[in-house]
């Protein structure tokens, strides 16, 4: 069973907000052939993309050829808006849900759903997440590692998250709005390096803030392998170690980095072995950032390289995490075997 947690998926027919509502920030989608088109911000090509990002059935055909059997769908963070009017963001958040939501009914073996909520406005984030959950039926939201250029530790985002753990809603923390960007211009860096970066500041405000000592049960996984946090841990170590008038936690920070979980997506055997070690494999989802070019191609394939693992950690790590976090219970995947072994 292999569950590719960091999937991304839009609508074909995304409506065009600036024409509606102004602005020139909203992503539009404009197609350049029948399979293919070009998500637009600002006027410029934000990112070039195949029909694999919108339509079902080449992602199924990708999966059946790699070996996936099921895909966690997620918006793409761009569409997140977090600059607009609350109002706005939330129809955009809206469309997308509604459209996670009927693709994965439609094809209920395949896919799993991820949300997306205005969290510019707590208030209106949260009931979202409600209408998410109770009417969607998705099961979890994804959010930006910075809202407008707030950290996730900011005062503003805690009733957020206190009701995502009293509502055991799954968070999945990607980045945007990268730190630095006016220093990436050039090789793509806000992809490579600006990324990476951007999530350890993320999963760090939220260690050495508190807010994971507060919510001990908050379940939140950080994409691309946690970025670079798993690997400045000691260092944010020294610095509660040495700097004990900043202290706001009990314990220092590699200790609550223990709560979160992480996404397989860091490219090399060696660093899933880390985690690993640093983490625990059951805090470890596979997942490969599908459709992009930076994905992980077949999905899986580092944690196939990963070859001290026994059978168990091994599936684990493929799959049942993943299940596990998302609160799905593991008989979804026994059905979803015997469906196979009835088509055959």
């Amino acid at each position: 069973m292999r569950v590719d947690f960091h999937t991304h998926i839009i609508p074909e027919y995304l409506p065009d907000f600036t024409e509606k509502h102004g602005g020139q920030r909203w992503p539009t989608l404009e197609k350049t052939c029948a399979c293919g088109a070009t998500i637009m911000v600002s006027g410029k090509n934000f990112r070039d993309v195949t029909d694999q990002v919108w339509c079902p059935k080449k992602r199924i055909a990708d999966m059946d050829r790699e070996g996936v059997d099921i895909q966690v769908l997620s918006p793409i963070p761009v569409t997140f808006s977090y600059w607009a009017p609350s109002n706005q963001a939330l129809e955009m958040a809206m469309i997308q849900n509604n459209f996670i939501a009927e693709t994965v009914a439609e094809h209920p073996t395949r896919f799993v759903g991820l949300g997306t909520v205005p969290m510019q406005d707590t208030d209106v984030a949260i009931q979202e997440m409600k209408r998410c959950i109770e009417e969607l039926h998705l099961h979890g939201i994804e959010i930006g590692t910075n809202i407008n250029g707030k950290n996730l530790d900011d005062p503003y985002f805690v009733p957020f998250f206190q009701m995502a753990e009293e509502w055991n809603v799954p968070l999945f923390i990607h980045p945007w709005e990268t730190l630095g960007k006016d220093r990436m211009n050039h090789h793509n860096f806000m992809y490579t390096v600006g990324m990476p970066s951007e999530t350890a500041l993320a999963g760090a405000s939220l260690i050495w803030s508190g807010v994971l000592e507060k919510f001990p049960k908050l379940k939140i996984c950080l994409a691309h392998g946690g970025g670079s946090l798993p690997y400045i841990l000691p260092r944010l170590d020294q610095g509660w170690n040495v700097w004990p008038h900043l202290r706001l936690t009990t314990y220092p920070p590699s200790y609550y980095a223990k709560q979160l979980y992480f996404d397989s997506l860091n490219y090399d055997s060696m660093n899933i072995s880390y985690m690993i070690n640093r983490f625990g494999h059951e805090k470890i989802l596979m997942g490969s950032d599908y459709p992009f070019l930076l994905r992980e191609i077949d999905p899986g394939k580092n944690i196939d390289d990963t070859i001290q693992l026994t059978s168990d950690e091994r599936a684990d790590l493929l799959g049942k995490n993943t299940l596990r976090f998302l609160n799905i219970n593991l008989k979804r995947s026994t059905e979803y075997v015997s469906s196979l072994q009835s088509r055959e």
